[in-house]
């Protein structure tokens, strides 16, 4: 009879250490694909002041433009780096997806007011530096939803029973999604057969 006892034990203990692992290198993940995110984001932060370097050698009288988009890039810096020392952290991340709309809406504008001036547009280090950051905007897109496939993952292992039993116990917490939204793109399309 204490075989069979001991037996049980070591067979809850390797589940127990199986879930444990699984938990462990499922967060692994998403924290390795946030890095990616990170990486982008950076490098599109770098392309900002440069961008608004450029525009304000022609764009002097729009300097509310111009300073609205250095803030909203500072904002989104900082919510990054918060973001970035626990990608786990809901709250960081909620903060980092606000930043980045409010950055995405600040730069919907520079872009917007760049098409009323045509020496701008045509000015060759912008047109360098608007494809550079929509190159890099693509990459985010692209390591958002890798990383937002591993926190699903993630979230799915850690909710499933029995492993919800595991996961509480040692501090596996949820973790939060990166939806930058773009209200825009949340817009019917209007057609004019004007």
């Amino acid at each position: 009879m204490e075989w069979i006892v001991l037996g049980a034990i070591a067979l809850i203990v390797v589940f127990a250490v199986s879930v444990y692992n699984r938990l462990v290198t499922a967060r692994n993940r998403y924290k390795n694909a946030f890095a990616q995110i990170d990486v982008q984001l950076t490098r599109r932060y770098d392309l900002i002041p440069n961008l608004v370097e450029v525009a304000k050698r022609y764009m002097a009288h729009e300097k509310d433009t111009l300073e609205a988009v250095i803030q909203a890039r500072n904002a989104a810096v900082t919510g990054l780096k918060n973001a970035s020392q626990n990608p786990g952290d809901p709250d960081a991340v909620s903060q980092l997806n606000q930043a980045e709309q409010g950055l995405s809406g600040a730069l919907g504008r520079l872009f917007a007011l760049s098409e009323n001036y045509p020496d701008l547009k045509a000015n060759e280090n912008m047109m360098q530096l608007t494809e550079e950051i929509t190159t890099t905007e693509n990459k985010v897109a692209f390591a958002r939803q890798a990383y937002n496939d591993a926190v699903m993952s993630y979230n799915i292992l850690r909710e499933s029973v029995p492993n919800n039993f595991i996961a509480g116990p040692f501090g596996f917490g949820p973790a939060e999604m990166l939806e930058i939204e773009d209200p825009v793109k949340r817009e019917a399309v209007k057609v004019d057969f004007g």
